[in-house]
């Protein structure tokens, strides 16, 4: 981990990230002797509060806040708007944060090469990903990773907001869907399918749906969004076309694992993603329809800041991730036997 004391590293770090990186002439003014500010400014950024800083750093606010207000005056920039109940970063202050998360990071990586680690998972894993995809498919992978590499702590942040990577302090974020040019790097490692059920005493009662048009006979079960209150459309593709329809609907819920229950209660159809609704399929409880209008899968990716000087515990994350990861192509049982499979280890998965 990063301490607050100089070291030989830490000086080595600076000027070579000062020699590498276009940095604005002001940033270059901090005083390296130690690390000591921009660990203080970093802890700060990141609980937005001085308070909540200086219990992570076993200071008091007061010290923390003198420490910030040296670091404003050296640099010539205000970097916290300051108000009775918290603080937040200014737009000079997001700057120097994502600066200063890089040079943390290579700070890091070269203590751990110099004391002899190298490639050894150490310190605090810091990730960020979807609520239901968390659950079932990435915290089996870091339960796993925490027990083969003991020097590793986990900090998992399962959430359906928008996380931003710098500003929250994360090491990497899961995203499920296209992702737009952000400069980070993202490593694609599973897909989302999304597929229609329903349990067998519904479709004894109301028939099998032949087609997407068939929905308006059917009842369905719709998701509703959280962080935007909206139902969710249903995607389908037909005659090789994208269709995305709003299915008449009188039950609507905003919780996923509960739009699995209402299903298999046989209340009506729901579409949801493959992972959600594997383990009721391969039961019986719940039967796939319309498979051949499913639409088309959605990459999931693990995104980062930096492939430069990557940390050893995002490096195993990554590479586990991978190895568990469901390859293109997949339909129908092939994918639900496949799902079955990925909780239960983190090695090398056999194609089916």
């Amino acid at each position: 981990m990063v301490t607050c004391g100089t070291s030989f590293i830490q000086k080595i770090s600076w000027q070579k990230y000062r020699s590498s990186h276009k940095i604005e002439e002001n940033y270059s003014s901090i005083p390296m002797n130690n690390l000591q500010q921009i660990l203080t400014f970093v802890t700060a950024a990141q609980h937005a509060g001085f308070a909540r800083a200086a219990r992570e750093l076993g200071q008091s606010a007061s010290t923390v806040a003198k420490s910030i207000a040296r670091l404003e005056e050296g640099l010539g920039v205000k970097l916290f708007y300051r108000t009775t109940r918290q603080v937040s970063l200014t737009p000079d202050g997001q700057n120097l944060f994502a600066h200063c998360q890089r040079i943390l990071a290579e700070v890091e990586s070269l203590e751990a090469m110099a004391a002899g680690v190298r490639g050894e998972p150490e310190g605090t894993l810091r990730i960020d990903m979807p609520l239901s995809y968390g659950k079932r498919m990435v915290l089996p992978v870091l339960a796993a990773l925490q027990t083969r590499h003991p020097k590793l702590s986990i900090d998992a942040r399962l959430s359906d907001r928008y996380s931003d990577i710098i500003l929250d302090g994360l090491d990497a974020v899961i995203r499920i869907g296209e992702l737009s040019d952000s400069g980070l790097v993202a490593r694609r490692f599973d897909q989302q399918q999304l597929v229609v059920c329903g349990s067998p005493d519904y479709f004894m009662r109301k028939g099998l749906p032949e087609s997407p048009y068939a929905l308006e006979h059917h009842e369905c079960l719709l998701f509703r969004v959280p962080t935007s209150g909206r139902d969710r459309p249903w995607e389908f593709t037909v005659d090789g076309v994208k269709l995305r329809t709003d299915p008449r609907s009188r039950f609507r819920l905003g919780d996923g694992e509960a739009l699995i229950d209402a299903a298999i209660a046989g209340l009506g159809l729901i579409q949801v993603p493959d992972y959600m609704a594997v383990d009721a399929v391969a039961d019986g409880r719940l039967k796939e329809v319309l498979e051949i209008f499913r639409p088309s899968a959605l990459p999931i990716s693990v995104v980062y800041p930096s492939a430069r000087m990557l940390p050893p515990r995002v490096r195993v994350l990554i590479d586990a991730l991978v190895s568990n990861g469901t390859p293109g192509g997949k339909t129908g049982t092939d994918l639900f036997s496949r799902r079955r499979l990925l909780p239960l280890h983190c090695g090398p998965i056999k194609p089916c």
